[in-house]
């Protein structure tokens, strides 16, 4: 049947010098490649997008990552500069500690006529000549003692250890004997059981001349309860409500020590020691940053993950 067809087409052909079978078999061939086209165009078309969305994640994640690299970099920096700063600020510290013993061990210098720059003449011995207000004496506690300007022991004065640490500090009036001006003095320390003025020993009468190192204003301590002025209770050295509760100027002076411990109140109760945690505190910023530092590096660039 086949050869049959194939030698009419033959015979057809010839007349129009037409290969009949080579024409329908490349007719044949063409519908077929169209066919494979029309197939492969859709896979194309999904490889193509799966391609660009692949490509717009590793961008994105790409971007992600960048973010996160510079964020976590910007750790170990701001700790780096935050120990620096403690370091900077460890040596004004320590040159204030030094400032204040140079001026404490200065020699006494008279108080200034004029009291607006008292604030450069803080920590300074001053020398006046006065008599003392008794009758507007007041106290403040409670106060610890103080021998050097560190608190006491048994061996240093004849005091037991227990009332070391729950006495007060006299505050008496001062007037003036050059001037029209009175001003607080902080006398020195007292136990607790001389906390009535009638159970202390006889005090200086008369005109007396005494230095005191000045002082400035003290804020409230943490913890340490409000003063209660009407009350006459005295928490903490607040030189303005003090001098304006006995009608003095607020200049305050802490009496030096006699080193006569027998004899209260005792002098000397200056404590200049600053609180100094700058060391420690640059300290803990270095380690930070390094700690930080190192699992950046371990991260981004040796692509170490965290929870490995």
């Amino acid at each position: 049947m086949r050869s049959a067809i194939n030698k009419l087409c033959a015979k057809l052909g010839n007349p129009l010098n037409v290969n009949v079978i080579k024409l329908l078999n490349k007719q044949r061939s063409s519908r077929s490649l169209s066919d494979l086209t029309n197939v492969q165009k859709p896979y194309k078309r999904n490889v193509d997008s799966y391609r660009g969305r692949m490509k717009e994640d590793m961008l994105n994640k790409k971007e992600g990552t960048g973010i996160l690299e510079y964020s976590f970099l910007s750790i170990p920096i701001a700790a780096f500069a935050l120990g620096t700063w403690q370091i900077q600020r460890l040596k004004w510290k320590l040159d204030l500690i030094e400032k204040l013993k140079t001026r404490i061990n200065h020699e006494p210098i008279d108080l200034p006529e004029n009291s607006d720059g008292l604030e450069s003449k803080e920590y300074y011995p001053v020398r006046v000549r006065g008599t003392y207000l008794y009758d507007k004496e007041f106290i403040i506690g409670h106060r610890s003692l103080l021998i050097d300007g560190k608190p006491a022991t048994g061996k240093q004065v004849p005091v037991a250890s227990s009332e070391m640490k729950k006495g007060y500090n006299v505050i008496t009036p001062f007037k003036l004997a050059d001037r029209d001006l009175t001003i607080l003095v902080n006398r020195g320390w007292i136990p607790r059981s001389l906390k009535s003025q009638a159970k202390r020993q006889e005090s200086q009468q008369g005109e007396v001349e005494i230095v005191g190192i000045l002082r400035p204003n003290e804020r409230r301590p943490p913890f340490v309860p409000k003063n209660r002025p009407h009350s006459d209770i005295w928490n903490y050295r607040d030189v303005n409500a003090m001098a304006e509760k006995v009608n003095a100027s607020p200049i305050y002076l802490e009496l030096i020590s006699n080193n006569n411990y027998d004899r209260y109140p005792i002098g000397g109760q200056t404590k200049v020691e600053l609180r100094n945690e700058h060391f420690n505190y640059s300290l803990t910023w270095y380690c930070l940053s390094a700690a930080t530092a190192y699992l950046w590096y371990r991260k981004f660039v040796k692509g170490v993950p965290f929870t490995s």
